[in-house]
């Protein structure tokens, strides 16, 4: 953990190259960190798991889901508190320097809506083959897992080969997503940065069941 608060967008990039990637200690705080963990959570696209509840539940089509139509709308909503989270990592700083690399298409948003509001969605940053995914936010029942789908539907189709989600946890780890070395996940970069895949194009996105 390094601490750097000179960081801007261009580092931030050439940062994911190396295995970091940057973290604020709370959403108050004006400093930020760079983290590159010794075993590092990946979720094997190939081997992605839908649970079964999930599926049953989302054969309702409760919601429509969109890339890239309301990026700044998700990191603020994944940086907001709630009773079940009393502090985030996301300060104005990564939302600043998050925001500014959409612009620059580098970021990405994928979003879950139900009757016109915005109820779910994660944000993450894309190079080559590999993304970064960063943070995801849930306003009704299942909306941030049916982002995840969403997401990992839509890097398959594209090829990608890299799902990096930093950390594992519970909810991750049901849809099989792992932690592997260090020295692992930086072959699996390596690979994935050397090829010429591109995110898929903003607008409307389907959900396959």
């Amino acid at each position: 953990m390094v601490q750097n608060p000179e960081i801007t967008p261009e580092l931030v990039l050439g940062a994911y190259t190396l295995g970091l990637f940057p973290m604020a200690p709370s959403a108050s705080a004006r400093e930020l960190y760079w983290f590159n963990p010794e075993k590092r959570g990946v979720l094997p696209l190939a081997e992605f798991h839908m649970p079964r509840s999930l599926r049953k539940f989302l054969h309702k089509h409760p919601f429509t889901y969109s890339a890239d139509m309301a990026f700044e709308q998700v990191i603020q909503a994944c940086a907001e508190v709630n009773e079940g989270r009393k502090d985030t990592w996301i300060n104005p700083e990564i939302i600043a320097l998050y925001c500014e690399l959409a612009r620059r298409g580098h970021a990405h948003s994928i979003e879950t809506w139900q009757d016109g509001k915005l109820v779910g969605g994660l944000y993450g940053v894309s190079l080559g083959g590999a993304f970064f995914g960063e943070s995801m936010f849930s306003r009704a029942t299942n909306a941030s897992k049916a982002a995840l789908t969403v997401l990992v539907q839509a890097l398959r189709r594209a090829g990608f080969t890299l799902l990096d989600t930093q950390f594992l946890n519970r909810t991750l780890a049901q849809f099989g997503a792992v932690e592997i070395s260090r020295e692992n996940y930086m072959q699996q970069l390596e690979e994935a940065l050397a090829a010429d895949i591109r995110f898929p194009e903003a607008g409307s996105i389907m959900l396959y069941i």
